[in-house]
């Protein structure tokens, strides 16, 4: 991506340290801390992966193991074993190192939803009066940087512009956010 004129400080998203942002979407203070992140996300999917294979061999079966309980049900080991220990629900030991668990008193304990909750996340509602918005011209000229630059961002970020006569408005807040320069 080219260099953009304008000069943005940023906080990396890593470490912290505050730097000049080369473009718009810089969030990385240099290539070691971009390689941390992506390492991160490849991690994550991993462990993802294993708890999804874990999960999809638990499916199906009358006893489960703590490990498929665990991953199954999103509990934490040491609950499972207090409520073990404590005698909420029966576990089997058949003699190797393995814990066996019935599904059925796990699902009466958490009650399994047969329609998980979907959380919606509310709209965000715009003000696009002129009072609450800069034109195109003042934001390129109030942030250094040219209009198609504005208006690629503007784009990648989904946020609404409104037409009036000549002048093409967007909002402050969302304007601001994306270039100014953290403090």
């Amino acid at each position: 991506m080219p260099e953009s004129k304008a000069k943005i400080m940023r906080h990396c998203i890593v470490c912290g340290k505050p730097f000049l942002a080369k473009n718009v979407n810089s969030v990385h203070c240099s290539k070691k801390c971009s390689d941390e992140t992506f390492r991160n996300k490849k991690r994550a999917i991993k462990r993802e992966e294993r708890r999804q294979a874990i999960v999809d061999n638990a499916d199906g079966h009358q006893y489960l193991t703590a490990a498929q309980v665990i991953n199954k049900y999103n509990i934490s080991k040491p609950t499972l074993y207090r409520w073990i220990r404590l005698g909420k629900i029966k576990a089997y030991n058949p003699g190797i190192r393995m814990t066996l668990v019935d599904v059925t008193e796990i699902e009466t304990i958490l009650e399994v939803r047969k329609n998980p909750l979907v959380e919606e996340t509310p709209k965000r509602l715009y003000s696009l009066e002129p009072e609450d918005c800069y034109t195109i011209g003042e934001v390129s000229k109030l942030f250094r940087v040219s209009e198609s630059t504005v208006y690629s961002n503007l784009r990648k970020h989904s946020i609404p512009m409104r037409q009036i006569g000549r002048f093409v408005y967007v909002p402050k807040f969302d304007i601001d956010k994306i270039f100014k320069s953290e403090k």
